[in-house]
């Protein structure tokens, strides 16, 4: 038999629907972008309509092949990837990809980028006036690409324009994905809630390497690529909770590291809206069905009603009651 603490209510009554911005999601779960490729890939896999939302891979102008082989290896608590952003391009996204996520019935985020200005523009502007898309993550972080991604998403100024540019193309909102080599990110979330970003997602990947020790190669062509997964999920916390403090205002979008309802949980209360799964679907399909569930259970444990009374939860430390104590 089960037992539950006095406190604790029914999983069933726990309300997962949440607000990021204008949007309301079914759920805080999302999959995350270059994790879930267009969704269509899980579909034998799992239950896409569970999720809240998808952010797609990253979309540029036109079709990109990606770096060379090998780009990606598992480490210690996580992976390192350097895919090199490799997609289909505009044209064939809206043809072939898009009408599969419309009819889902889930929050429709689609990752974007360029090489330049002009490119992020275009980029913008081709998908920002498409039916079926809520929000353009607007993606200036991405540190496996030759050009562009490591200036526009380090420099407040340089990300203060790019938005700003982006956001006057798009009709669709959006939502500006940082990184977490930037020497200063509340800065950075500033720069872009400034330029007109509807929200920020944080964090993208961490800048790393690997070696094969007796081929003394790296272990990926690029040499250095993103590393994911839970070795990461500290940093990201310690980001979003910096971010969300200074401007509580700003929806945030956390990741980095998710594995478990609990650590979705985490993230709510450093002050993230909602989150992204995403190297957990690599060796999961289901992840993001089962951390939902997860996070269900927890909070009708810890008696949390509702997902907006779990943002920005977090209470100091020592809490105030133990302060009277001493």
């Amino acid at each position: 038999m089960t037992h539950r603490s006095p406190s604790a209510r029914d999983p069933a009554s726990v309300e997962l629907a949440c607000e990021f911005g204008p949007l309301r999601l079914q759920s805080p779960i999302l999959a995350a972008s270059g994790c879930f490729a267009y969704g269509q890939q899980f579909a034998a896999f799992t239950d896409l309509r569970a999720l809240g939302g998808i952010s797609t891979k990253g979309i540029s102008p036109l079709p990109r092949h990606g770096n060379p082989l090998p780009r990606i290896c598992e480490t210690a608590g996580g992976m390192l990837n350097s895919i090199g952003l490799e997609n289909v391009g505009v044209d064939a996204f809206l043809r072939d990809k898009l009408p599969f996520l419309r009819d889902l019935g889930v929050s429709v985020w689609v990752n974007f980028f360029g090489t330049d200005f002009p490119t992020y523009i275009d980029c913008a502007r081709s998908l920002g006036n498409v039916p079926g898309i809520d929000v353009l993550e607007l993606n200036i972080s991405c540190p496996n690409i030759k050009h562009g991604g490591i200036e526009f998403g380090t420099v407040p100024e340089v990300a203060h324009r790019l938005t700003r540019a982006c956001v006057e193309v798009s009709a669709a909102p959006i939502v500006v994905k940082l990184t977490p080599n930037a020497a200063d990110n509340v800065a950075m979330a500033d720069a872009v809630r400034q330029a007109g970003a509807m929200g920020v997602s944080l964090i993208n990947t961490i800048t790393g390497m690997a070696i094969d020790v007796r081929r003394r190669r790296p272990r990926i062509a690029t040499t250095y690529g993103g590393l994911s997964g839970p070795a990461i999920k500290p940093i990201a916390l310690r980001m979003v909770h910096q971010v969300a403090t200074r401007f509580p205002d700003l929806p945030i979008c956390g990741m980095g590291g998710i594995l478990s309802g609990e650590d979705a949980l985490e993230f709510l209360m450093a002050g993230a809206r909602c989150v992204q799964v995403g190297t957990a679907n690599f060796a999961e399909p289901g992840a993001c069905p089962r951390i939902t569930r997860e996070l269900r259970a927890l909070m009708a444990e810890l008696d949390i009603a509702r997902t907006a009374d779990a943002v920005g939860g977090l209470h100091p430390w020592p809490p105030e009651a133990e302060m009277h104590d001493r």
